[in-house]
């Protein structure tokens, strides 16, 4: 089955040639789909596409070797003829999706689906027919079997034709999110909707017992979600090396008319320099690392809490480096960094949203770090030996440990919320950190890049550098100023080292490609006159 993708400009187009058993197992062309760089250029087409084919396909994929009836459903998703969305969390729960109260109540000919209060109404993924697709959903409810229940399960709704709302689904459409690619985010309401048996995603469509750990039962339904958290990364990656390009690109070009006769490149300092050095570090040694750390999830010899965690970690990487490098690199570019054509304004707004996408980073980060300092299990961390970067992270580790074991009520204490937890993010961004900065040796990613992304990591957290490893902050700035100058020589190398020059349509990266975009702009003429009034001298 081939699903076929395109920006909302028809600019870029691609083709996902996928069976069920690449979505499920997740085989290389799932990732090469989930890795198009063409995915950054549209959030809103990376979004469906991240939902349908990871989320619902994912889900029902699993279930065909023993549901050969949900075969036709799934290769209408696969033809793309049909949309599946995931309707899992809920309005007045947000990540406590644990405890949902959207029911599904089994009677003699099947279940209702219903929701109970509006904050249990599903949010926010976009469920109205607006865009002319027909719609199907998965939908997280709680199994009510006489009266009792029996734990959260997914079910097949369908949602909308390609022209209104099936009977009883009810969607209410989100205002906009400003300066972003647009979608219908909605608020999906269910008013006693019937759907049959075979609606239940389980193998076993007989099975209704009770969980004996029930907890452990949720995250088998939700089995995707980790493989979504890594998923929903990568057009952030994608993102900082196109941000990259563009900044670098439009600095060695632009230029200002110094006191001499030839005109000076703004690449020529230093405070430009810092950024796009940074960026383009930054773009090359995740677009290193993501591939690798993407293949350890789908390692099945590993706790499955293992696997979540290297997703968190990956997602929490890249999305704060990505939240540090857009802003920076598209103020560098003045004026022209805050237009939509110029890419870098809109997919700042754009990954806004990726914060909260399959979890929101902070509140994955302190259950992550948590059962690190509980020891619950562990990450395969680098060892401290291999470099700065790594004693850092495992210096983080260790010393929230020691402070763990001195408090009174340990992990459930109020001391541990005040001084642990705020410790959470930067403790697991640092892990990314080793992690990256490791991959990028094995790989031998060039030195003056690996020091450019190691100063800017250092930046992060000043004080422990020079607390425990003797860099004052004159060093600090010395040892910058050294990454920088080894880069700025072989600057073009690394741009094209980006590889993402075919997919940048904005007009600032050349001359040739400004005056392009100028001659093109529409243009406001007339021949009116204005009135001069006079102004005349009162005694």
């Amino acid at each position: 089955m081939s699903v076929r993708y395109e920006c909302d400009d028809g600019s870029n187009t691609s083709n996902a040639d996928l069976s069920a058993s690449d979505v499920q197992f997740c085989s290389p062309r799932f990732w090469a789909m989930m890795t198009d760089p063409i995915m950054a250029l549209d959030t809103a087409m990376f979004t469906i596409l991240a939902a349908h084919v990871g989320l619902a396909i994912g889900t029902l994929s699993r279930h065909l070797h023993k549901r050969p009836d949900l075969r036709p459903l799934v290769n209408r998703l696969l033809r793309f003829d049909t949309v599946g969305i995931y309707l899992l969390t809920e309005r007045g729960h947000g990540l406590d999706a644990f405890n949902i109260e959207t029911t599904a109540t089994k009677t003699s000919e099947g279940f209702i689906i219903n929701t109970p209060r509006e904050e249990a109404c599903k949010f926010m993924p976009a469920s109205t027919p607006s865009f002319g697709f027909p719609k199907v959903a998965l939908v997280m409810a709680k199994l009510i079997v006489d009266g009792e229940d029996r734990g959260g399960r997914f079910f097949i709704v369908p949602v909308c034709n390609e022209r209104e709302m099936f009977h009883g689904v009810e969607s209410i459409r989100l205002g906009p999110r400003p300066g972003t690619s647009p979608l219908d985010f909605s608020i999906t309401r269910f008013n006693h909707v019937f759907v049959p048996y075979t609606a239940l995603v389980s193998s076993n469509l007989g099975d209704y017992s009770i969980s004996q750990s029930p907890l452990e039962a949720w995250w088998d339904e939700v089995w995707r979600i980790p493989l979504g958290t890594m998923a929903v990364t990568a057009p952030w990656i994608t993102s900082i090396r196109a941000a990259a390009f563009i900044a670098g690109k439009y600095s060695m070009h632009r230029s200002l008319q110094g006191k001499g006769i030839e005109p000076i490149p703004i690449i020529s300092f230093r405070t430009q320099q810092w950024p796009i050095a940074h960026a383009i570090a930054v773009g090359l040694v995740m677009n290193n690392w993501y591939p690798t750390v993407a293949m350890h999830t789908m390692d099945k010899t590993l706790d499955h809490r293992v696997l979540h965690g290297l997703a968190v970690i990956a997602k929490t990487t890249a999305c704060r480096h990505f939240q540090r490098c857009i802003p920076e690199v598209a103020e560098r570019c003045g004026a022209q960094g805050t237009f939509e054509h110029n890419y870098m304004a809109r997919i700042d707004n754009d990954g806004k949203g990726v914060i909260i996408a399959e979890g929101d980073v902070l509140t994955l980060c302190i259950r992550l770090f948590s059962e690190l300092l509980l020891e619950r299990y562990r990450i395969p961390l680098p060892d401290a030996s291999e470099s700065l970067l790594a004693q850092h992270a495992v210096s983080l580790l260790e010393e929230n440990k020691e402070l763990l074991k001195q408090l009174r009520g340990g992990h459930r204490s109020e001391a541990f919320g005040n001084l642990i937890l705020p410790q959470a993010e930067p403790a697991i961004e640092a892990i990314g950190h080793a992690m990256a900065y490791s991959a990028g040796l094995r790989s031998g990613l060039p030195r003056p890049i690996l020091d450019i992304y190691e100063c800017a990591v250092i930046r992060r957290d000043p004080a422990w550098y020079s607390e425990n490893a003797g860099l004052t902050r004159i060093d600090q700035r010395i040892r910058e100023d050294e990454a920088v100058t080894s880069v700025i020589p072989n600057l073009e190398t690394y741009l094209d080292d980006l590889n993402i020059e075919e997919y940048v349509s904005a007009p600032i990266v050349s001359d040739e490609a400004w005056k392009a975009y100028y001659g093109a702009m529409p243009v406001f003429t007339g021949n009116a006159v204005p009135i001069i009034d006079q102004v005349q001298a009162m005694l």
